[in-house]
């Protein structure tokens, strides 16, 4: 494996995760009662991905990519609902996310990274309630980036 792809391919994870952190701040505050604690459990278990990819940037002697102010999002999340399919969209790019990550590297970080992948698309599923034959690449040919756009 290429270190240099290796960095590029974990740098886009940690984009990734940074943009899932702040797109579940959003599902948080709209999301009904009955599923916040669905919502904050999968905000911990990308924080937690967030600090690991971190650290494993900084291992390949990688500056770590910062997050952005802000993102914008795909679509307005005035409510519940909303939030819900946000949720979705959100596992559903770092399941894409991660689907490159596998392909980049290998050993025990292509072992994480298809463990995250897997995680990411259990997330999209129990949020959505459908599912996909290969997570992460049914959604890559439907958008045009791996991450919600920061906005300035």
């Amino acid at each position: 494996m290429s270190r240099e792809k290796e960095l590029k391919a974990l740098q886009a994870a940690l984009a990734a995760e940074h943009a899932a952190v702040y797109g579940y701040g959003v599902v948080g505050g709209r999301i009904r009662a009955g599923r916040r604690t669905e919502a904050r459990s999968a905000y911990d278990a990308h924080r937690a991905r967030r600090d690991a990819l971190t650290r494993e940037v900084r291992d390949l002697g990688g500056t770590p990519v910062a997050a952005a102010a802000a993102y914008a999002l795909p679509f307005p999340v005035p409510d519940s609902a909303a939030a819900v399919r946000l949720a979705t969209e959100l596992e559903d790019r770092v399941a894409g996310v991660y689907s490159d990550l596998v392909r980049a590297t290998g050993g025990e970080r292509r072992r994480a990274a298809a463990v995250a992948l897997r995680e990411a698309a259990v997330r999209a599923v129990r949020w959505s309630g459908e599912s996909v034959a290969f997570p992460g690449l049914a959604e890559r040919a439907a958008t045009t980036s791996a991450t919600p756009t920061p906005s300035a």
